[in-house]
């Protein structure tokens, strides 16, 4: 294990720091949570950038060897081993997190479930598959599936049910955007873009601009834009769409993104939904939750959290709650 006080971590860091004079900003990037890292910040001095970098690369990784379902050594993949076995203990953080899930899964009515990983499982995009999930293959997961079910008390968490498993992938890694800001802002920075694969948020405007400029992938057009955002004060930005990922079966395309409620794929009509909030956290959860209940449940729900605007692309016409276009810039 190297440690971070090692010549060959700080070398490591300083590989991934760069400092670009023309706009004054120095620059981190980083893998991490399955995508591309990045951050933008301004106003400290070369030593200062190097400490916010140590230690938000730093975070990150803990976060992600105690919370990915990916990693056999994870908290996570303990407590998905352990299913209908046994409880296992939780720290002070892991609580936190646990308590969390019941605010997220309150807001979105469900939508969000850490619990949903055996739908998830079963309709896993990356499979090859000579068949879809038969109707009772979906009944016998969505048996497994309902954040109500999972059983917590002081310290302690048990799946009851042999087959339940957790995945924090719906909300952790824009919870760790939110962190990395909290960092930028304990270090003296007051003006950064945290960016953990188009999962955004702002503090503060850049040096060389009133406002920091964001755009929107086109779902039609993967790689390019289709709207730009101005974003002049702190907050979080995250799109959530199914036009990436997914699979054809039988001339048919089905999206990896799972309506719990019923089990299947989401097919409403919908290519993706952008959302700004306080948050990251916020915006991710919510445009989620809203690409999954579609354009008119999803309207509401965005209107029933103050401070959350979003915008829905359809496959034939774009919605937008009423001041989504505060936002929208003209490039």
């Amino acid at each position: 294990m190297v440690l971070a006080g090692d010549q060959a971590y700080r070398k490591e860091i300083k590989s991934r720091l760069a400092f670009e004079e023309a706009r004054g900003l120095f620059r981190l990037q980083f893998q991490a949570l399955g995508t591309n890292c990045g951050v933008l910040f301004s106003g400290v001095t070369q030593e200062q950038a190097f400490q916010f970098a140590r230690e938000a690369v730093d975070w990150v990784a803990c976060f992600e060897g105690k919370y990915s379902r990916f990693l056999d050594t994870s908290l996570l993949s303990e407590i998905n081993r352990q299913a209908g076995k046994a409880w296992v203990k939780l720290d002070e953080d892991a609580e936190h997190l646990f308590a969390l899930c019941d605010d997220l899964n309150f807001m979105t009515h469900g939508r969000l479930d850490p619990s949903g990983l055996p739908l998830i499982l079963l309709w896993d995009y990356r499979r090859k598959r000579l068949e879809l999930p038969s109707e009772g293959e979906v009944a016998q997961a969505r048996e497994l599936v309902g954040w109500q079910k999972v059983e917590r008390r002081a310290g302690e968490v048990f799946l009851p049910r042999e087959g339940m498993c957790l995945d924090f992938g719906g909300f952790g890694k824009e919870y760790a955007v939110d962190k990395v800001a909290g960092l930028a802002v304990s270090n003296g920075i007051g003006s950064a873009l945290i960016d953990f694969g188009q999962d955004i948020h702002v503090l503060g405007t850049p040096p060389d601009s009133p406002a920091w400029h964001i755009g929107l992938e086109d779902p039609a057009r993967p790689g390019s834009t289709w709207v730009g955002l101005a974003m002049i004060r702190e907050g979080g930005v995250a799109t959530s769409g199914d036009y990436h990922r997914g699979f054809f079966f039988e001339g048919k395309r089905y999206g990896h993104i799972i309506d719990l409620k019923t089990g299947y794929p989401v097919a409403n009509g919908l290519r993706s939904v952008s959302v700004v909030a306080p948050s990251c956290l916020e915006a991710g959860v919510l445009s989620t939750a809203a690409f999954v209940a579609g354009e008119l449940e999803g309207m509401k729900l965005l209107e029933a959290n103050y401070g959350a605007e979003g915008c829905f692309v359809g496959e034939t016409s774009n919605y937008q709650t009423s001041r989504f276009y505060e936002y929208v810039v003209q490039d």
